[in-house]
């Protein structure tokens, strides 16, 4: 592919302002807008079954936010048909006006020859059926979930269900109990989006377009990420995108931005917090460590002795920058920082002050610092901790 001469070259600093207010880190938070606004800006959300504060897909409201209510989270996604969850990023929820732009990976999923599991004659036809019957189930609902305790070893009406889901004759309407509930998406879809009328380059110049905007700017290797997109579909597609070949400093491949991020400066208060390991700002490692100079690593499925951070190590943003990191427990009504890695005593009060927010947020009434990484931190860490609580 040839890339057209880039018309704007950016400093390593512009192209992280513009990141963080893309992913709305910078400036006023949108609250008017709230939960839905979030996730209609960022485009998805991740979901994942971890849950140590909350789990990530009320953690990346919580990190813009503030403290809203986890109640209020689940009620943003689920009621009255403003998302739905489909594999993106991973899986993710997904604005519902988005349905239609997923039709090429829908035909994909028809069209895959090979599954990990083999459905059972006649299972697919019984589980439409029985959610047309009756409503929309959980795979327990709909016959059971496993054949054995085995994570992987799907009964015959998972199998199915699951398969729906990916052709997008099912969809998944909420989580319950962290359970997939499904329906038929003919029920569940707004008629006037219930289509794969789209073909797929108009499908993927949109998904390249938004990633785009959710990123602010990004390479090649970045924009497909977002949506796990191949390289060479993002290629078919970039140059009528919308996206504008811009050159950053450092960065050493080309890039293209949201050209109406480039109009204005990007300015504002900056949110200091505790970040989700599956929030869209650090999702793509090498994007994390080109931008932030941070190497950002989930370690929960990683054997405890070889941990570095912990567990589930939350990065730390403050002034724009990731200042740190907490592996977080909650016992009672204290939250437990078990692990803390600050990046020198100006880090600090930011850290100090994530956590008591996070604290708050769920409840919580005192913070606990088990170990910090530089064992001459920790006492400023509880000082500073002891000052915002009192």
């Amino acid at each position: 592919m040839t890339t057209p001469r880039p018309a704007t070259e950016l400093s390593a600093d512009e192209a992280r302002r513009l990141t963080l207010r893309a992913q709305g880190f910078l400036g006023a938070p949108p609250r008017r807008a709230g939960v839905r606004g979030i996730l209609r800006h960022l485009g998805a959300i991740q979901l994942d079954t971890i849950s140590v504060l909350a789990r990530s897909h009320e953690l990346v409201p919580y990190a813009r936010l503030g403290a809203v209510g986890r109640k209020t989270v689940e009620n943003a996604y689920w009621r009255d048909t403003h998302a739905f969850e489909y594999w993106s990023h991973a899986a993710c929820i997904l604005p519902i006006e988005e349905w239609p732009h997923f039709a090429f990976r829908r035909r994909a999923y028809r069209n895959r020859p090979h599954w990990n599991h083999d459905l059972p004659d006649g299972a697919y036809d019984e589980v439409i059926k029985q959610l047309r019957d009756e409503g929309p189930l959980t795979a327990t609902e709909l016959g059971g979930a496993k054949k054995t305790n085995d994570w992987w070893d799907w009964s015959g009406s998972k199998v199915a269900v699951e398969r729906a889901l990916m052709y997008g004759e099912v969809v998944c309407v909420e989580r319950r109990g962290w359970k997939r509930v499904y329906d038929l998406a003919e029920r569940a879809i707004p008629d006037a989006l219930l289509h794969d009328e789209l073909d797929d380059s108009e499908c993927l110049r949109r998904l390249v377009r938004l990633a785009g905007q959710s990123l602010g700017v990004g390479t090649r290797a970045d924009i497909a990420d977002y949506h796990r997109l191949k390289g060479e579909q993002v290629d078919a597609v970039i140059a009528d995108s919308g996206l504008v070949p811009v050159t950053v400093e450092g960065w050493g491949k080309p890039a293209w931005a949201d050209p109406a991020a480039l109009e204005t400066p990007p300015r504002g208060r900056h949110r200091t917090t505790l970040l989700s390991p599956f929030d869209s700002l650090i999702w793509e490692r090498a994007r994390t460590e080109r931008i932030f100079g941070f190497t950002h690593r989930l370690e929960a499925y990683v054997p405890k002795l070889k941990r570095v951070h912990g567990y589930f190590a939350m990065p730390v943003l403050a002034g724009g920058r990731l200042v740190g990191r907490v592996d977080p427990a909650r016992e009672g009504s204290t939250l437990v920082a078990k692990q803390v890695t600050l990046d020198g005593a100006k880090a600090v009060p930011a850290v100090a002050q994530a956590l008591t927010e996070a604290a708050t947020w769920v409840d919580c009434t005192d913070v606990r610092v088990e170990r910090v990484d530089a064992p001459d931190l920790r006492e400023p860490l509880v000082k500073e901790l002891a000052r915002i609580l009192a």
